[in-house]
């Protein structure tokens, strides 16, 4: 707790009150690390299940809905987000998320090991259940160069 000396003097020690001013430098401090901690772990956290992407230089393209990512795993393991489906479930599961949302894209996250047929079959499986809204991702490319958008 701070305290004030009376005057230029000194003065008694019975005159000293306490300030009431509050140190707001360790708050700050505090708070500018949980900034970059939340800033470094906020990426990680929106990947959901590990794929090897493969590299692409076609430019990010924007949208209003947020996408429902599908990932096609090596093994023919298929996931909505997180949740690992069966192919049968799959169609059933996409059916009702248009039936909910009619506007729902798509995102294909296949992994780079598994064969382009497979990634294709599920594509289908996505266009049968009647979603038009369909991409795939890919890995931005360091090496490739950079493409302006028009």
């Amino acid at each position: 707790m701070a305290m004030s000396m009376g005057g230029p003097g000194g003065g008694d020690d019975d005159d000293a009150a306490p300030m009431g001013e509050m140190n707001v430098t360790p708050l700050v401090d505090v708070m500018l690390v949980l900034l970059i901690i939340f800033m470094v772990a906020a990426p990680m956290m929106t990947v959901g299940v590990p794929v090897n992407l493969p590299k692409t230089a076609a430019a990010r393209t924007a949208s209003s809905n947020p996408p429902l990512v599908l990932t096609v795993a090596p093994g023919n393991r298929l996931y909505i987000r997180k949740d690992e489906v069966t192919e049968e479930q799959l169609t059933q599961r996409l059916i009702a998320l248009r039936e909910a949302d009619p506007e729902v894209p798509v995102h294909v996250r296949g992994d780079r090991t598994v064969p382009y047929g497979d990634v294709l079959r599920v594509m289908g499986r996505v266009s049968r259940a009647g979603i038009t809204r369909v991409s795939l991702i890919a890995e931005a490319d360091a090496r490739a160069p950079a493409v302006q958008a028009r």
